[in-house]
This record gives structure tokens, sequence and C-alpha cells, in this order.
């Protein structure tokens, strides 16, 4: 219909001449003030505010420390006596029906009801479930998923307690005994942590507990993602880092020479129990430190080569 404005190409809408939209009010609004310039940090495409959400995520995810995937099993008599006299920190104590009453089972329920740990009665069939087919001998034991400290974690503990540092890191040490033996030296004689790789090496499992004594109740353990890396962070922190091997540089007695190495923040690294310290490790350390020893023994295992060089700094950083 003539004249009505409805109709389609009735107006022309682009293009120079366009009745609805002049170009007098958008000149105006483009020449208008914006107020006062984000800061960097507040731009969402600026490097600063992409470095303080890094920064941010960084924190947050120490703050949020590793934890096992799931809850450990001890299954045996023997194996959950043991946890439970070395003080683990034990969810609860499980019993088959039927289970034959002897001085293990006796001693579990005696240590079990003085811990406050519960104990509670299952099928054989719930128990065999649990523990995926382990020879349980009608008692098993849950253990809680383990809480992993930050590498940071473990400076900041030599710090409170104004002390030099020293850590033990594990390179791929695959077997959990090695482990709980590691720890257990830690604890005993002064180290503020321990250090592991997150991938293709022992974590602690129910074996690691029960033998590290309890030791890794009181002691953080820490894993990395990235064995190397972290070991030149604790460089850039003034730490020096020195890797146990048969071939060493130097020897332990040079380590622990009165006014040497072992006085000042020190990060020791055992290498894993077949091949010893990985090729990127080994160049990482400062030093490769030897354990002399008599006769025709080529190596140490890992728990006791720890143990012999703990025990030596220990007694170098003593006073006087």
């Amino acid at each position: 219909m003539a004249g009505n404005s409805k109709r389609k190409g009735a107006i022309k809408k682009t293009g120079k001449g366009n009745p609805t939209a002049g170009s007098g009010g958008r000149v105006r609004r483009g020449l208008e003030g914006r107020g006062p310039t984000p800061k960097a940090t507040e731009r969402p495409y600026h490097q600063a505010h992409k470095a303080a959400k890094r920064a941010e995520k960084s924190k947050d995810t120490r703050a949020k420390r590793r934890t096992t995937s799931d809850a450990e099993w001890a299954a045996g008599r023997n194996s959950v006596v043991e946890l439970l006299r070395g003080g683990v920190p034990v969810t609860a104590v499980y019993v088959a029906e039927g289970a034959e009453r002897d001085n293990r089972l006796r001693e579990a329920f005696k240590l079990a009801a003085e811990q406050g740990v519960k104990l509670l009665e299952v099928t054989r069939n719930e128990m065999d479930r649990m523990t995926s087919g382990a020879v349980h001998q009608g008692l098993a034991a849950r253990l809680p998923a383990y809480e992993y400290a930050h590498a940071d974690d473990l400076l900041d503990r030599a710090d409170e307690a104004k002390e030099p540092a020293l850590i033990v890191a594990l390179d791929s040490v695959t077997d959990p005994r090695n482990l709980g033996a590691v720890v257990r030296s830690a604890a005993g004689f002064g180290a503020h942590g321990v250090l592991i790789p997150e991938r293709r090496a022992a974590g602690m499992t129910a074996s690691a507990w029960k033998t590290s004594a309890g030791a890794a109740a009181r002691l953080p353990i820490a894993q990395t993602v990235n064995l190397t890396r972290q070991l030149k962070a604790y460089q850039e922190a003034g730490c020096m880092v020195v890797g146990l091997a048969a071939d060493g540089d130097i020897s332990l007695p040079e380590l622990v020479a009165p006014d040497g190495l072992a006085e000042g923040p020190l990060v020791v690294v055992v290498g894993s129990e077949g091949t010893g310290l990985g090729r990127l490790v080994a160049e990482t350390c400062d030093q490769i430190v030897s354990i002399p020893m008599a006769g025709q023994l080529e190596s140490l295992n890992a728990g006791v080569a720890a143990s012999v060089a703990l025990y030596a700094i220990s007694q170098a950083r003593l006073p006087g």
C-alpha cells in the first residue's frame, strides 16, 4: 500500500541518508569521557592481569594440599596390630563375623579401644570385598587418605624452627617400605620433610605407614610433579643439593667435615633401588656424595643409605 512505512523496502536501513539513526548523537557520545583508565591488573587482556590470575591460582593450589585418591587398607592380624602399635592414624578396625579369637585379635581390640578407634563387625564376604580379596585372617584396618604437603612447606618448617633446612628427596623410589624407612630416619635425625615425585614412585600406602612406625604422622611428606624443577627451586631458595651415589665427587666424611656443606641448608637426594639417581637429577645436584664402605658391597638400599647420611649430617650439626 502506498505510504505504508512498514512495507519492506520503504525505509533505507543502511548507508547515506538513513533517517532512523542520525550521526550527530553517535559523534557526541564518542566524544564523551569514559572515566579513568583501569589498572593494568584489572584489564582482562593485559599481561599484568593474566600474571595476577596465575599467581592467585598458584596460591590456591598450594593452599589445597594433595591427598591420595582413596583410603588405604591393611589386611591381616600382624599388619593391623603393628599399625596400632606404631600409632598410625587408623580410621576403623574391622573384624569378620566368627573370626577366631587369639592373642593378636585381643591385642588389636585392646589397642583400638585405648586409641578411640572404631571397631566394626562385618561379614567375611564384605571384608573380602573391602580388602580386594587379600588374606585378611578376619581382621582389617582402614587408613585415611594421606594429605601431602606442598614442597615449599618443608622450607617454611625449617624457617619456623630457625634451623638450616634439611630435606630428603627420593628419586623414583618405588618400594613403599623404603619410603617408610626413609621417613622414619628423616624424623629421627631432624629433617624437615621428605619430597617424593608424584608419578613412578611409591606413595604413602599402608605398607609405607607401617614401616615408618608412625613417623609419617609427625613429618610432612610433599609430592612434586617434576623433581628436577623442584630441586632447582630449592637451589634458588639457597639450598645445596647433594645426591647419594657410589661414584661420588666427594665422600660423606668430606660433606660433614667441620665448617662443611652439611651445616647450611641442604637437600639430600636418594636414588631408586635399581638404577640410582636419574641423569637429569644427577646433573642438577651441586655435589654427588658417596658413602665409603669396606668389602665388596657396591651399594646400600635407599632406606639404609638415607639413614647413614642423615645420621652423619645430624652429628655434624650438633652445637659445639
